[in-house]
């Protein structure tokens, strides 16, 4: 246990909190896909969910026509206001590629869509439904410091379960890639990344005038292109993070279409693209080697810390992800980003009906 605070405010886990926050003017935004469908961390999380009393709770759904309807009478069967926004019905999709938003789909732009229906609300949380561990505090932690005149919270954890640690993603790429930055560029937004204990947890929470202005990156690197917008509306002063506790969910493997190297690419691209929104130009000829240096530093800092806690660490195989992962360090691609909705050449509105007319279609 520890009180330490960071450049943006900290908020720790001394005693199990449960504080009080606006959870009646908040939005829930869960995202899901067809393999959430009677999953038992799905179930456990909306169960939690019911003891919050959100204003409402919106699931941004990804799955195929046949799937919705089922998923729609599962949901309802749960003591919850959810709203159902279908991301891949025929009209939404008309209606984005109308306006030129058609292109890749993902978590990013499921949950793009559903921050539009949020801004109805004062306050927006998003959160995702495969945490084993979850419990009602998180709504109601992530909130707290919106209630206290900050404009935008990210969740943190531990990653470590069955006996080692996790979290590698965040701990052998991002960390060491925003340390490689830092070591070159003398740049805030640099400092305010560096300054989230884990800054690729997908629980945060946000103001409706903070949530208008963020650009969404359509798959992964959500959560990193969000820090990006975040440090520009709100800074270090109105920026928190907040101890969600014990978190478990499932793991991916390192390799294959949707492992972590592949993930490591939209990740790499989302914390350069922010770098750069704010002025950092590094030499990307030599980051990926800058980059290899500090990671493998990470690596034996990791190996220690896993020996004093008696966890298992397989040194071997932490260093060959590194070495995959130096070769997701190149100069960001075209900005495939959905805009802010702020500025978004369609509306929430118009999303929402043609989103509900879809729904009718399927039953």
């Amino acid at each position: 246990m520890e009180y330490v605070q960071e450049r943006v405010a900290t908020l720790h886990d001394l005693g199990d909190p449960h504080p009080a926050a606006p959870t009646d003017d908040a939005a829930v935004v869960v995202p899901m896909t067809e393999r959430e469908y009677g999953a038992l961390a799905a179930e456990h999380a909306l169960s939690e969910l019911e003891r919050v009393d959100p204003e409402r709770v919106i699931v941004p759904l990804r799955a195929p026509p046949d799937r919705v309807r089922s998923f729609r009478d599962w949901l309802a069967g749960y003591d919850l206001p959810v709203e159902v926004l279908w991301c891949d019905g025929p009209r939404v999709e008309s209606l984005l590629d109308a306006h030129g938003l058609d292109g890749g789909r993902g978590k990013g732009r499921d949950v793009w869509l559903a921050l539009g229906r949020a801004l109805d609300s004062e306050f927006v949380v998003v959160h995702d439904a495969d945490a084993r561990s979850y419990t009602r505090s998180y709504v109601p932690r992530l909130l707290f410091p919106l209630l206290e005149g900050y404009a935008f919270s990210k969740g943190y954890y531990a990653r470590v379960e069955s006996g080692r640690l996790y979290g590698r993603l965040f701990r052998l790429f991002y960390a060491p890639l925003v340390r490689a930055l830092r070591d070159e560029c003398d740049a805030p937004v640099l400092d305010y990344l560096a300054s989230f204990r884990y800054a690729l947890a997908g629980e945060f929470a946000a103001t409706s005038a903070l949530a208008e202005r963020l650009r969404v990156q359509r798959s992964w690197g959500l959560e990193v292109g969000t820090l990006g917008d975040a440090f520009a509306a709100a800074g270090f002063e109105r920026s928190a993070q907040v101890d969600l506790g014990r978190y478990e969910h499932d793991h991916r493997a390192v390799g294959g279409p949707t492992g972590l190297s592949d993930m490591s690419r939209a990740v790499g691209d989302a914390v350069l693209r922010a770098a750069a929104d704010h002025g950092v130009e590094p030499d990307y000829a030599t980051l990926p080697d800058r980059y290899r240096e500090t990671a493998l530093e990470f690596v034996e800092r990791y190996a220690l810390d896993a020996a004093f806690n008696g966890l298992d660490f397989d040194r071997a195989g932490e260093r060959e992800q590194v070495e995959r992962y130096a070769e997701s360090i190149v100069e960001p691609s075209a900005d495939r980003r959905l805009p802010a909705w702020k500025d978004a050449p369609v509306t929430s509105a118009e999303v929402h009906e043609a989103a509900v007319k879809d729904l009718e279609g399927v039953g």
